[in-house]
């Protein structure tokens, strides 16, 4: 059926079916938020996950001078292969090399993380079939794939136990129609990173049912004192793994939008249909960002390790310092992060029984406190906000005191409960949906 209507006089052009199925559901939800801050004080935001929005964190003087050096190379104007340009895959490979054995011909450069993850969503799954994702997890992978009429499963992670996957949940979800699995880690938005007994259960749920792994590992290096990050892919005997990864977090530079897919595939399952597929998709966009690839292997080889731990401190300090101040909050649960840079937080919705649930609790607290974290349904884990941690340290201290506040403006006890109409009470001691798990709040 044509998509132009020429039966009548008026002339009507409708989108693809493509583009009315991709929704951003972080979007959707902020869009219909009645977020007015109070004007009486300055508005925070704890919502956006870019660690360069407030400025105080920047790129070091070594990653700004290679790409004033790449600007000066004619080859660094002009299109490159579409999987991108040798040196820079070598140097991605080097890099990564606690990933295993990696060669050049294994990386695929992107256009970001996010580009890459869609290459790796489109190339293994077909419309109708379904991926498992993590639930709280990171919502593009609902935006990737619905489009594509991929449909998602969502597998539980546990908050109890630092969130790490429901493994029997995970197995339950796999059928024949499951294309892949989705492993994020260190989490966002959870801020957890699995140790190596827990990545090999999870490996060996995919060997056993056959089913690959999409492995996001751009916040790898961002992990806190006393946790170690472990790369799945360095584990894998037989699941074959593509990780998706990049530039954007560690060195501070998201809006320059390098990522790459690293192929771990050992016995040749994927064999050469699928990595043709990654370069066939590469090609859809003629490779991506020439000036920042000429200056990659410079970036990835001479940024030094002081600078990460630099950052990695301070991030660490933050969530320390988030954590401590939020504990005091009456009526919510903080939950310290291993790494990344998030915090989800619980908001105990039976003891604040005026809200209906955590979108207008987010909604009130702008408009008397001006602070904005992002609700926890845009993660499909309700009565949950999660915070950002990469803010000035004042700032993050003002907006922990302001949530505090809030939350002794607005609880109510268990005593003065017993006093409020019983249909109120009712609804709010039901048991909650809690990222998937029944249990009262």
């Amino acid at each position: 059926m044509s998509r132009r209507s020429r039966g009548s006089n008026v002339w009507q052009v409708r989108a693809s079916a493509l583009a009315r199925n991709t929704h951003n559901l972080i979007r959707s939800i902020v869009d219909d938020l009645k977020v007015e801050p109070n004007p009486e004080k300055p508005f925070i935001a704890l919502s956006v996950g870019d660690p360069t929005t407030f400025g105080n964190l920047n790129p070091p003087e070594q990653v700004l001078q290679s790409i004033r050096e790449s600007i000066d190379w004619n080859k660094s104007r002009s299109y490159g292969p579409a999987v991108g340009h040798l040196d820079a895959r070598q140097a991605v490979a080097e890099y990564s090399a606690h990933q295993g054995n990696v060669a050049a011909e294994d990386v695929i450069l992107c256009s970001g993380c996010s580009h890459a993850i869609e290459m790796v969503i489109a190339v293994l799954a077909d419309s109708g079939q379904n991926i498992l994702v993590p639930r709280p997890g990171f919502m593009i992978y609902k935006t990737l794939a619905e489009g594509l009429g991929i449909n998602l499963k969502y597998y539980n992670l546990l908050p109890d136990q630092q969130w790490k996957a429901d493994l029997d949940d995970l197995e339950s979800k796999i059928d024949d129609d499951t294309a892949l699995i989705v492993v994020i880690n260190p989490s966002n938005p959870c801020g957890s990173v699995y140790n190596k007994e827990h990545l090999l259960e999870i490996l060996d749920i995919a060997s056993k049912n056959r089913v690959p792994i999409l492995a996001d590992e751009i916040y790898e290096h961002f992990v806190f004192s006393g946790n170690e990050f472990v790369a799945i892919s360095s584990l894998s005997k037989d699941v074959p793994v593509l990780t998706c990864s990049g530039l954007t977090k560690r060195f501070l530079v998201p809006g320059w939008r390098m990522g790459w897919v690293i192929i771990h595939d050992r016995n040749d399952i994927l064999g050469k249909d699928v990595r043709k597929g990654l370069i066939n998709f590469a090609s859809r966009i003629l490779g991506p960002n020439t000036l920042i690839q000429r200056a990659l292997p410079s970036i990835l080889r001479n940024t030094p390790q002081s600078f990460f731990d630099e950052v990695v401190l301070f991030i660490e300090s933050q969530a320390k310092l988030a954590y401590s101040e939020l504990r005091r909050a009456p009526g919510l649960r903080p939950i310290m992060p291993q790494g990344a840079m998030y915090m989800m937080v619980e908001i105990k919705m039976s003891q604040f029984p005026k809200f209906k649930n955590e979108l207008q609790f987010v909604e009130r607290m702008v408009s008397e406190q001006s602070v904005f974290c992002l609700p926890g349904q845009c993660f499909d884990c309700p009565n949950f906000v999660r915070i950002v941690l990469t803010v000035p340290e004042e700032i993050l201290l003002e907006a922990c005191r302001r949530i505090t506040v809030f939350c002794k403006d607005h609880i109510i006890s268990g005593e003065k409960l017993k006093g409020i109409d019983a249909n109120v009470v009712t609804v709010a001691n039901e048991p909650k949906v809690i990222c998937g798990l029944s249990r009262v709040a």
